[in-house]
């Protein structure tokens, strides 16, 4: 067992004998059968924590160098295998209709780029294209909570990805992000459904070589967003609140995965800042622990008629996550540091209103988008500030090939 993570008390831990049953409710209620149970999901819990090689608890990570990248890239190789085995039958389905949407480098003219938003409709060949576009990324793409909305981002010049977005609730509690907008906790729970957090943002090869990273982040910041979310979202009712509201974005958030980001720092056109680096995260949070074993905690409080097991009527979203887990390290006597990685992410806003600060803390009621452009604007500004120099300086972009797609899957 990893030295960082300790048990309480006396509970003891047996020899890892088999996966947790995957419905508890078929097991008989005997107190050996729960005694195995719990034994076996303690063990499973500590050696999984080991083997994601996270840093012992109470330690932090400092994200300016790329070993330090790399490890946090590795931390998460098993969820993202696991993740990938789970999509297998997806992607053999899939892959051979959806891969000539995919570019080869020789078929992106930087200078032509044409970038276009799309909505992405459950159930779409879009659908399956950004699942698909997913599964290559480094680290694990979470399905967000609560409200969401995704987004391909077309090269109309060539009908190709070149990248997505995903929008989706933002957490409650938030402390640099709360700090930055200076609101009071009234002031959050009325107006955090001005607030998006984009979960998933970037491009996929080749477009990521000509830093098509910055191009899909600018394009939070633009007119067809702000429109797609006023026709979702208008005149909904409030879960919590029960209240009629006519929510606009006035703001998105997102965090580096990986510590520092090289991607939103310094993203500005025109003078205008589209994302800003309000601090970083306490290396708190449940994002290394897997769904499976998070599902399996779940049965678990189930065997135990506990109340946090279905989730809760407000959605089942990060906050009820925290104290599924947190129920479950108590119940089985381990300590709670397991929930802190260590790994602090840097947090940034974007801005779509000039006036976002002053919406989220109730001092003015209307939305000021100044200086607020189209998806095409933006990008003809992104082309010509980062995407046409990169092509001139570092043209081995057209030596990719869509079939190398295959290779940033997981082994």
């Amino acid at each position: 067992m990893h030295e960082g993570y300790r048990l309480r008390k006396d509970t003891r831990l047996v020899e890892l004998l088999s996966p947790v049953n995957s419905d508890l409710t078929s097991v008989k209620l005997s107190a050996s059968t729960i005694d195995i149970i719990e034994n076996n999901l303690s063990a499973k819990l500590c050696q999984y924590f080991q083997d994601i090689r996270l840093p012992k608890s109470g330690n932090e990570v400092s994200f300016h160098t790329s070993d330090i990248k790399d490890a946090i890239r590795l931390s998460h190789r098993s969820q993202r295998k696991a993740k990938y085995e789970r999509s297998a039958e997806f992607v053999k389905r899939t892959l051979p209709r959806l891969l000539p949407y995919f570019a080869s480098g020789q078929e992106v003219v930087p200078e032509r780029l044409s970038p276009r938003i799309h909505l992405v409709v459950s159930g779409s060949k879009e659908a399956d294209l950004f699942r698909l576009a997913t599964l290559t990324w480094s680290i694990p793409v979470s399905e967000g909570f609560g409200r969401r909305m995704r987004f391909i981002v077309w090269d109309d010049a060539n009908g190709k990805l070149i990248g997505i977005i995903a929008l989706g609730d933002p957490v409650f509690n938030l402390k640099v992000r709360d700090g930055f907008v200076g609101w009071t906790a009234a002031d959050r729970k009325e107006r955090l459904v001005h607030v998006m957090d984009a979960y998933v943002l970037g491009a996929v090869p080749p477009y990521n070589m000509l830093l098509g990273g910055k191009l899909v982040a600018c394009l939070v910041r633009t007119r067809e967003i702000r429109d797609h979310f006023r026709v979702r979202y208008n005149k909904n009712t409030g879960i919590i609140s029960g209240k009629r509201k006519s929510p606009e974005l006035v703001m998105v958030t997102t965090s580096s995965a990986l510590g520092r980001s090289s991607i939103y720092n310094r993203l500005h056109l025109n003078g205008i800042k589209y994302f800003k680096s309000v601090g970083y995260t306490v290396g708190y949070g449940h994002f290394h622990i897997s769904n499976q074993l998070f599902e399996e905690m779940r049965e678990y409080l189930k065997l135990r008629g506990h109340k946090y097991y279905g989730g809760n009527r407000y959605g089942n979203g990060p906050n009820w996550k925290f104290r599924v887990i947190r129920a479950t390290l108590d119940l089985l006597g381990i300590e709670r540091d397991l929930l802190c990685h260590g790994i602090k992410r840097e947090v940034f806003v974007c801005q779509l209103a000039s006036n976002a600060e002053r919406i989220l803390r109730g001092e003015e009621d209307k939305p000021s988008y100044d200086h607020f452009l189209s998806a095409t604007e933006v990008s003809e500004l992104v082309l010509d500030r980062w995407i046409c120099p990169r092509a001139r300086s570092k043209p081995n972009f057209v030596d990719w090939q869509r079939d190398h797609l295959t290779k940033l899957f997981p082994a």
